[in-house]
C-alpha cells in the first residue's frame, strides 16, 4: 500500500492497539515524536522500530531537536545543545568558527538521533526576527542579517546530512516578523513585499535546494491578505516555489495549531490544495489523526518524487568520532 500524504503523531510512549490499527489502515508517510513519546533511549528506539514494523517500511521519523528551548530529547539521557543564537554570536566574532560550531553541533545531534532510528530533524530555521516580533522565534534564530542566517542554517543542514539525518528548512517563507505565536493565534505581517524579498525571503533562497521544508502559519498581507502561507496558493506558488525557489518536499506546519481555522480535515485539505506535499499533524489525538487521514491522498506524482529524493539522502553518512567531536564542540560553545 502506498503511503498517504501526511505525517502523524502518537499519544504516548508506546503504540496503542487503536493507533496500531489506524497506522496499518491509514499508512502515513512519517511519524513525528514529542516529549510525551520519550522516556529513555531503549524506549524511543523500540517505538521507532515498532512504528516502522507497523507501516511496513523504513518510513521517516521526525523530531524537533534544535537546542535551547526546543529540544525534545534532553538530560539525563541526551546532552543539552545551545540555541541557534549562540552560533550567531560565535559567527560575529569569527565567521569560520561560527559556521564550524553550527555544523559540528548539528552533526552531534544527528549522531544522537540516528542511534535511536530517528532520521529527520525539524531544523534549521532561516527565520529573520525583528525587534518587536513575538519571542516564539527569539534566540532560536541565528541572527538578523539574512546572509548570516542563511550561512549558519546551511552549516547546520550540512552537519545533519553528514550524520545521515535529513534537515527540514523552516518556517517558509519566514516567521521572524510575526507578532503573535502561531501555536496560539494567526500572525499577520503587513510589511511590503519589496522589504520581505530583501530580508525574510532572502534568507531562504540560498537554502532552496534542501530536501525538506515546512511552511509558516503566517499571513503576509502584501501578497495574500487572507490566507496564511500554509494554506495560500499564492504564497506557495509565487513565493515559496517561485521567488525563493524551494524545490524539496514541502510539509505544512502542524495543522492542529491555533493559527489555523476550520476543522482539522478542512485545514488539511486547504494545505494540500495550496501546494503542500504533506500535511503535518502533531498532537496525537486519534480522532484528529483520522480526520487528516480521511482527506490525505496517496503520495504520488511530483510529491512522491520529491519524497524519494529526500529519503535517498539518509544513507550519506560521514565517519565520525563522537567523543572527540563532543569535546571539541563543548570548547567551541563554552
Amino acid at each position: 500500500m502506498a503511503s498517504r500524504a501526511f505525517i502523524t503523531g502518537l499519544s504516548g510512549l508506546t503504540i496503542t492497539p487503536l493507533e496500531r490499527a489506524f497506522l496499518r489502515e491509514a499508512a502515513p508517510w512519517g511519524l513525528i515524536i514529542f516529549k510525551r513519546n520519550i522516556s529513555n533511549p531503549q524506549q524511543v528506539a523500540d517505538l521507532v522500530r515498532d512504528f516502522r514494523d507497523v507501516v511496513g517500511w523504513e518510513a521517516p521519523v521526525l523530531v524537533d531537536q534544535e537546542g535551547g528551548r526546543v529540544q525534545r530529547l534532553g538530560p539525563p539521557h541526551w546532552p543539552v545543545y545551545p540555541p541557534g543564537g549562540v552560533y550567531g554570536a560565535i559567527y560575529d566574532r569569527d565567521q569560520a568558527s561560527g559556521l564550524a560550531a553550527a555544523r559540528l553541533g548539528a552533526h552531534l545531534i544527528a549522531s544522537d538521533l540516528r542511534a535511536l532510528g530517528i532520521d529527520v530533524d525539524c531544523l534549521p530555521l532561516a527565520d529573520v526576527p525583528v525587534s518587536d516580533g513575538d519571542p516564539i522565534i527569539g534566540d532560536r534564530a541565528y541572527g538578523t542579517d539574512p546572509a548570516k542566517v542563511a550561512a549558519i542554517a546551511g552549516a547546520v543542514a550540512d552537519g545533519l546530512l553528514a550524520g545521515g539525518v535529513l534537515p527540514v528548512l523552516k518556517h517558509l517563507p519566514g516567521h521572524g516578523r510575526a507578532r503573535a505565536d502561531s501555536h496560539k493565534e494567526l500572525p499577520v505581517v503587513d510589511t511590503d513585499r519589496a522589504t520581505l524579498e530583501r530580508t525574510d525571503f532572502a534568507a531562504f533562497r540560498p537554502l532552496a535546494g534542501l530536501p525538506l521544508g515546512m511552511t509558516a502559519h503566517v499571513v503576509f498581507s502584501a501578497i495574500d491578505r487572507l490566507a496564511p502561507a500554509t494554506t495560500s496558493v499564492t504564497m506557495v506558488r509565487e513565493v515559496i516555489r517561485g521567488s525563493i525557489g524551494f524545490a524539496g518536499l514541502l510539509m505544512s506546519d502542524d495543522v492542529s495549531m491555533g493559527a489555523l481555522s476550520g476543522t482539522i480535515a478542512e485545514r488539511s485539505q486547504q494545505a494540500l490544495a495550496a501546494g503542500c506535499d504533506v500535511v503535518l499533524h502533531c498532537n496525537g489525538d486519534l480522532a484528529e489523526m483520522r480526520e487528516v487521514a480521511g482527506v490525505a491522498p496517496e503520495l504520488g506524482g511530483a510529491a512522491a518524487r520529491r519524497a524519494d529524493a529526500a529519503l535517498a539522502l539518509r544513507s550519506q553518512r560521514e565517519e565520525f568520532d563522537v567523543a572527540a567531536a563532543r569535546e571539541i564542540f563543548n570548547a567551541m560553545v563554552a
